[in-house]
């Protein structure tokens, strides 16, 4: 194993999705309410709409200028009242309110892009996947794992060879963690990390 995934395991040894779910499609409009956003702010609407709107059926249903008000809170509101309304009524009219697994039907749905469908696909159904956020790409290029100027697809299939198939899922987790609450894009605590010496940052964070 690597100093990075060594590093990630000791600290976080069974990382966890931070967003609220209970079923499939639940866990699918979180990711995609989550673009801009943090998954602690999403934790605060996401119970409010599935708890008012208890199946896909009430959800399509649902008054658009009602979950825009739900919505506010996170950004973007109007754009993604429209996209989770948009989900419901393709899953209930059209998958038996199941969500697909195909990657090219994903593709398809309103809000939903190659990072929403590989966190969704490693956390619901525990395929081998990384998905490339803010954090992971930030983190990514820090370590030298990828070049500054690579896009979020270089970034992913860089990953994938850094690491082993069967670890990509937990490597995803830990990296956003990582990146959360560590390696965090302004004031990066750098002074106790333990591999700042691979680090691009290293010299603008630490203290001489």
């Amino acid at each position: 194993m690597n100093r990075v995934g060594e590093y990630l395991d000791l600290l976080f040894p069974d990382p966890k999705c931070e967003l609220i779910y209970h079923n499939d499609y639940e866990l699918l409009m979180a990711i995609v309410l989550s673009a801009q956003t943090t998954d602690k702010r999403v934790n605060t609407v996401t119970p409010i709409i599935f708890s008012k709107y208890k199946d896909l059926k009430s959800l399509k249903e649902a008054p658009l200028e009602d979950l825009e008000v739900i919505l506010r809170p996170i950004g973007s509101f109007r754009k993604k009242a429209s996209y989770i309304k948009e989900i419901a009524t393709l899953l209930d009219n059209n998958y038996n309110g199941i969500v697909p697994k195909d990657r090219d039907v994903l593709m398809t749905f309103p809000g939903v892009g190659r990072k929403t469908i590989n966190v969704f696909l490693s956390e619901y159904y525990g395929e081998n996947t990384i998905a490339v956020d803010t954090h992971v790409e930030r983190v990514s290029k820090r370590l030298k794992i990828a070049s500054r100027n690579d896009d979020v697809l270089k970034v992913e299939k860089k990953l994938m060879k850094y690491f082993p198939k069967e670890e990509w899922g937990k490597r995803h987790l830990q990296l956003v963690l990582f990146g959360r609450y560590y390696c965090k894009a302004i004031k990066p605590e750098c002074e106790n990390c333990i591999i700042k010496d691979i680090c691009f940052e290293k010299k603008k964070n630490i203290r001489s």
